[in-house]
């Protein structure tokens, strides 16, 4: 069994680094524009700290229960922007001595990551479970596979889409003999799900179903053809801006989501079994979750930062500039302009170019090498 064995000079400068990046996001034309989603964090944070209300019962909430960690902390504090703010600086530093762990070659990209992601990057709780899913890959990696299954779980009850990784991990683990591994996740998320199945079931319910039912949001991939093309009714609805009608286009984004992630799955499953492959095929099955999915809000761009570098070779250095084009051309709308795409229908070019490069970067890490042989 390997041991985790970080940090390494090396990832600590790296840190710093992305420290410094996330000190420079709060300036400039960054802190000049900004759609911050901490107020709503706040909300929560105050109904549980100071409200002692219970969530899902006494209060709607939208995030699964190992969010709420993230939200509740910061009410402690007398500003709580600025202490949700350093919560997820403490997450993006502690992701990039993760990150380096598992591919020091990925260092340089993380720690600048910041600047590529933009303003989101320190009012959004993504970083949160993205740390998460890197944790568990790093344990996975080096044979602590009880201790990757267990923050597998928690990342699950922090966002669902870790969801898509979980056929992945059991294929890791069972094919190299770690079976009954993924009970530790399953006690996991059950640690934070299951009171709330007893306290507030309605409310969870209502939570979960409520993300499934959503309709499709304007920066999906399918809703920025639709805004390409024609001036489709636009709603506000789930706490963003969503195309009236076109369920029959959900439907089928949603259906091409789930072949791509059965396609992912069975492949790994059936081929070589090796680190750098499984990673890839972690990093495609995300790209996948974000590229076809019916919402595309621009913070979870941030879930690609820590799985796509860690993918090696000429493949690796592709996806890395495909990754880092489609964070660029994010900020060329958001959030200074996004209102004019919403609601005006322009920049809708560039919102369906970002998201095509998305669907490259998804073919690039999904493409079979020639040989049976793959180890990447």
């Amino acid at each position: 069994m390997s041991r985790l064995r970080f940090p390494d000079p090396a990832a600590l400068a790296a840190a710093g680094v992305f420290l410094l990046c996330w000190a420079l996001v709060h300036r400039w034309f960054w802190g000049a524009h900004q759609i911050v989603d901490w107020p709503t964090y706040q909300n929560y944070g105050d109904a549980i700290v100071k409200g002692h209300e219970v969530p899902y019962r006494d209060f709607a909430l939208e995030y699964p229960p190992a969010a709420l960690i993230v939200f509740a902390l910061p009410a402690y504090f007398a500003h709580y922007a600025s202490a949700f703010s350093f919560e997820m600086a403490v997450c993006g530093a502690a992701l990039v001595l993760v990150v380096g762990a598992l591919r020091r070659a990925a260092l340089p990209f993380v720690a600048v990551s910041p600047l590529l992601i933009g303003s989101m990057v320190f009012s959004r709780f993504d970083l949160w479970p993205a740390l998460l899913v890197a944790a568990s890959l790093l344990a996975l990696v080096r044979g602590r596979d009880d201790l990757g299954w267990a923050l597998l779980g928690v990342a699950v009850a922090a966002k669902l889409w870790p969801l898509a990784l979980v056929p992945l991990a059991l294929g890791w683990s069972w094919r190299r003999g770690r079976r009954n591994a993924e009970l530790a996740g399953v006690a996991t998320c059950a640690v934070f799900f299951l009171p709330f199945v007893v306290l507030a079931p309605h409310g969870l319910w209502a939570s979960l179903h409520g993300e499934a039912d959503r309709p499709l949001q304007v920066e999906s991939l399918g809703a920025a053809i639709a805004m390409a093309v024609s001036h489709p009714h636009v709603i506000s609805t789930h706490g963003s801006q969503n195309l009236a009608g076109y369920g029959w286009l959900a439907a089928l984004l949603a259906l091409a989501t789930v072949a791509m992630l059965v396609t992912l799955w069975v492949r790994f499953w059936r081929g070589a079994l090796s680190e750098p492959r499984f990673l890839r095929y972690c990093a495609a099955a995300v790209c996948t979750i974000v590229a076809f999915g019916k919402v595309l809000s621009p913070q979870f761009l941030i879930w690609l930062v820590p799985v796509v570098p860690l993918v090696r070779g000429r493949r690796g250095l592709a996806a890395t500039g495909l990754l880092t084009a489609a964070l660029v051309l994010t900020q060329v709308y958001f959030p200074q302009r996004y209102f004019d795409y919403a609601l005006s229908y322009r920049y809708a070019w560039v919102v369906l170019l970002r998201n095509l490069v998305l669907v490259g970067l998804v073919v690039l890490l999904a493409w079979p090498t020639p040989s049976r042989s793959e180890t990447y």
